[in-house]
């Protein structure tokens, strides 16, 4: 992997200790591309409990400084990247050494195809993923609401009730999200034990920001909401199963996060989506009052 870089240049595995310069890289990314912000530490942290240290994620030094970091994440036969170089050091065939990189590692597992995504406004990391072999697949959009006074009260249809989550459904929950989006083009549904560690050992984990709409004794939809994420209180991840859509529950969850968001001082919220959801979230966030923030864009090359 080494002489993959140009003359100066070292690769090694990333550490927890790299979690600040790797956010450095990355916020100078969004910056040179942007004009602003969103992402910091946290998001950074969150990003690498995905990957493999060891084995499927880069940080690249020169003269110390970790100018570049990149990593893999591997979910059953989907193998998802995202490789970044500080602005100061593009041009040097750092991006085309890490892409090499990552498609060999990536190999290695057995992959089919690897998807890489980046800014879409960042054209440089475009055109070197096109130039690469990989194709435009998908738009990822960062929307965003303005909270300039409480929200609309949720409506809940007749005969379902919503309440915080508790730990004693967690099981139920996690069936409920394999469900819900079992369609969905870029889900792999992870076992229990994973799940659970991924987000109920989660450093931001707080229950009383998760919404379970009860039907009986079936969870019907949820939304899980983050103090936190991408600059802003997030909205992680909002289901529907499929006997419950089209009753509005959609919406009242979203009414039910802002409302709790409002009460505790927040302004704005945030989430993000697949542009090409198949069950119209896009719509439903814009009928919630929410707004295009930023996209990104993922490509996809064959690799067998």
């Amino acid at each position: 992997m080494i002489s993959s870089l140009p003359a100066g240049f070292a690769i090694r595995a990333p550490t927890w200790g790299d979690v600040d310069p790797a956010t450095e890289v990355l916020l100078a990314d969004e910056h040179a591309a942007r004009g602003s912000v969103n992402w910091d530490a946290g998001d950074t942290r969150e990003w690498l409990l995905q990957a493999d240290f060891e084995q499927n994620a880069w940080a690249v030094e020169n003269e110390g400084r970790l100018v570049a970091i990149g990593a893999v994440n591997v979910r059953g036969e989907l193998f998802d990247g995202w490789l970044t170089v500080h602005p100061e050091f593009m041009g040097r065939g750092i991006g085309s050494a890490l892409v090499r990189i990552a498609e060999d590692r990536a190999r290695e597992l057995g992959a089919q195809s690897l998807r890489l995504g980046t800014l879409a406004e960042n054209v440089a990391g475009r055109r070197l993923l096109e130039e690469a072999g990989y194709r435009d697949v998908r738009h990822y959009i960062q929307m965003q609401i303005q909270l300039d006074g409480p929200p609309p009260a949720p409506t809940w249809a007749e005969g379902l009730t919503v309440a915080p989550f508790d730990l004693g459904e967690a099981r139920a929950l996690h069936a409920a999200i394999n469900d819900a989006f079992a369609d969905e083009w870029n889900f792999h549904p992870r076992a229990f034990e994973q799940w659970a560690k991924h987000r109920l050992e989660a450093e931001d984990f707080d229950p009383t920001l998760w919404f379970i709409v009860h039907d009986g004794g079936e969870i019907a939809a949820f939304i899980l909401c983050y103090a936190m994420r991408w600059g802003s209180p997030h909205v992680g991840l909002l289901g529907v199963r499929k006997p419950w859509r089209r009753r509005g529950l959609g919406l009242a969850l979203l009414h039910q996060a802002f409302g709790e968001f409002h009460a505790r001082g927040e302004r704005k919220v945030g989430l993000g989506v697949d542009a090409l959801n198949p069950t119209g979230a896009t719509r439903l966030y814009e009928r919630a009052g929410m707004s295009v923030h930023t996209e990104d864009v993922v490509y996809e090359r064959k690799l067998a």
